[in-house]
């Protein structure tokens, strides 16, 4: 069954606005998509059941949280490895994902193997977080790291037609 066939235009507009604001109450939501909070409780337990909803998380905003602990330092790290069998990128990404500082892992093609968001407290931080995923492993080839200076925009949202 493709995803098209498996949701209607209630189902669409209900992953839209829990995208812009999960805290959204049943009862909130219910009303917005004009159906019963039964109906809009059943409908939403089911996307979610279908793996559409992921997780439902709180976002922080970066930039304020650092004045607060007095430091953060988001970067942007393109990796290439020396052998890229699936056993060597595996390997890799499952190093990657299972570091905590690492925010977002993508395997990515043409150019380098992966591009990874992390986001450490400060520059020994990720000096720190370099030696734990960069240098102790001998497959990595070549690192190219690029620190964020400002954040113009964030949307974790995915774009979804109500046609």
């Amino acid at each position: 069954m493709e995803f098209q066939d498996n949701i209607d235009a209630i189902d669409k507009q209900l992953l839209n606005l829990l995208q812009k604001d999960a805290s959204l109450s049943n009862q909130a939501l219910a009303e917005l998509v004009h159906v019963s909070p039964p109906t809009c409780l059943r409908r939403v337990k089911r996307l979610h059941e279908r793996g559409l909803i992921e997780r439902q998380v709180a976002l922080l905003q970066p930039d304020k949280l650092a004045q607060l602990q007095g430091h953060g330092l988001s970067a942007i790290v393109e990796i290439s490895l020396d052998h890229q069998g699936a056993e060597h990128l595996a390997a890799f990404e499952a190093k990657a994902v299972a570091e905590a500082l690492v925010q977002q892992c993508w395997r990515v093609s043409p150019g380098p193997d992966f591009v990874l968001v992390v986001h450490v407290p400060d520059m020994p931080g990720y000096h720190a977080l370099a030696q734990r995923l960069f240098t102790q492993d001998a497959n990595v080839r070549n690192v190219r790291a690029f620190f964020a200076t400002h954040r113009a925009k964030f949307d974790p949202s995915v774009q979804i037609s109500l046609e």
